[in-house]
């Protein structure tokens, strides 16, 4: 800004752009380190690079940087809302890293690079080839997963990763666990990882890592399986915590630029143990429609092999988000034991099967007897109704474990909704395989 140029700045901004809007539309990653003030046009052109659903690069921050439209100086001078420094106004401490625009939060800018480095480890697909070359590890392919330790910190009764999947410790696939505990033994254990949108507030139960296993360098996605506090205030019409398998609006939009960031890149892994999509008067009023749906676009828009495997439970909307229909490249398993249908099997007994319940409730010997002694006036209308409310739980609880007893896996896989069913021990190799097969089959 001086007095010799003007809007011609403007015209030369917007021609850089566009040049950035063409070349990531076109695949293009461009990867960002702000490691100072970055004011107005340089925001904006960060923002087009890495900030958008179709966008694959990294946008990474020192924690005394800032990216701002306006610098503090000319707030004050405007009257504008301003902050005490330019770090409150658009640094990553307070607004860049819990609003998810940057994804990675670094103290300087050696770190920041030690970040990039990693990313492009991960990700670096050399000149003629589709996917990054395959790394040398010492970790074998078949290693056992479920001979894995599990520190036990919610106190479930697991001591093995192979136990939160067992029928004797986990029959139902109810119990709470740390889902990221299942993806560092899943990964090369002589590799390291690196988790994008980590700092990314109310998204906490999507997790997004880029490793490798068995040498494939691989986008790998768990859905964290316990309940997460919410961190500041929480409206009336929304949930007290961040329930595990659960997707919220947040978490949906970070799974869906992950996978996105992948596409073309990265054979993408995914760990599902998801009952659905919040649908609480909050999370709709957040956009989880919107953010649901860019799951599904991404799914069918993505390029390369998806293994996507259930290892818990998996219902609701979130399956057709995941369907094999969305894509052929698309490969889905379930770990034995696991649950795979439209929905739960205690929702269904109270919702929409209540007429059943009532029906064998009132056909129930005890309740035929009660209903003989109140009218007799044997007993009292408190006695009938604990009577009857004790049955009438007992015949939902019945109905809903014969529905999840229905909906296996192996329903899902009888009628092509998943391909296989494996047990723990498989997992790592059955995921190398599909990843190797999927290389092949996309490259040809």
């Amino acid at each position: 800004i001086n007095m010799d140029s003007g809007t011609e700045n403007l015209d030369w901004t917007a021609a850089t752009l566009r040049r950035i809007v063409e070349f990531t539309q076109a695949g293009g990653e461009i990867n960002i380190i702000v490691a100072g003030i970055n004011v107005g046009a340089q925001s904006y052109w960060n923002a087009e690079a890495t900030m958008l659903m179709h966008t694959r690069g990294l946008l990474i921050m020192t924690e005394d940087a800032s990216m701002l439209l306006t610098g503090k100086k000319a707030l004050d001078f405007s009257g504008s809302v301003s902050g005490e420094e330019n770090v409150d106004i658009g640094g990553v401490e307070k607004i860049m890293g819990p609003n998810g625009q940057a994804q990675i939060k670094v103290p300087n800018l050696a770190a920041a690079y030690q970040y990039l480095f990693q990313h492009y480890r991960y990700t670096y697909v050399p000149a003629g080839k589709t996917f990054p070359p395959r790394r040398e590890t010492k970790d074998a392919v078949d290693r056992d997963i479920s001979l894995e330790k599990y520190n036990d910190f919610l106190n479930q009764g697991f001591s093995t990763i192979g136990e939160i999947f067992s029928r004797e410790k986990n029959p139902e696939r109810k119990k709470p666990f740390d889902i990221r505990q299942v993806m560092r033994a899943l990964i090369d254990q002589d590799a390291s990882y690196l988790e994008r949108w980590r700092s990314m507030q109310d998204s906490d139960t999507g997790i997004v890592w880029e490793s490798q296993i068995g040498g494939y360098p691989v986008g790998l996605i768990g859905i964290e399986s316990r309940n997460l506090p919410r961190i500041g205030e929480v409206p009336f019409d929304g949930p007290d915590s961040w329930s595990g398998g659960t997707l919220f609006p947040l978490a949906s939009k970070k799974i869906a630029r992950g996978i996105n960031a992948f596409s073309g890149h990265q054979p993408l892994v995914i760990l599902a143990n998801l009952s659905g999509f919040d649908g609480s008067p909050e999370s709709l009023r957040r956009l989880q429609l919107e953010y649901g749906a860019e799951i599904g676009r991404a799914v069918v828009n993505f390029k390369g092999p998806i293994t996507f495997v259930v290892i818990a439970r998996y219902h609701g909307g979130a399956y057709v988000v995941f369907s094999k229909r969305l894509n052929p490249m698309l490969r889905a398993a379930a770990l034995e034991g696991s649950y795979a249908s439209v929905i739960g099997g205690a929702p269904a007994a109270a919702v929409i099967f209540p007429k059943n319940v009532l029906k064998e409730t009132y056909a129930d010997s005890r309740v035929v007897e009660a209903q003989k002694l109140l009218k007799s006036g044997k007993i009292s209308q408190k006695e009938y109704d604990d009577t009857f409310a004790k049955v009438k739980n007992e015949k939902q609880s019945e109905l809903g474990q014969s529905f999840d007893r229905t909906h296996s896996v192996e329903r899902a896989k009888s009628v092509g909704s998943i391909d296989d069913i494996i047990t723990p021990k498989e997992l790592r190799p059955y995921i190398v395989s599909v990843i190797e097969a999927g290389i092949r089959n996309f490259s040809d």
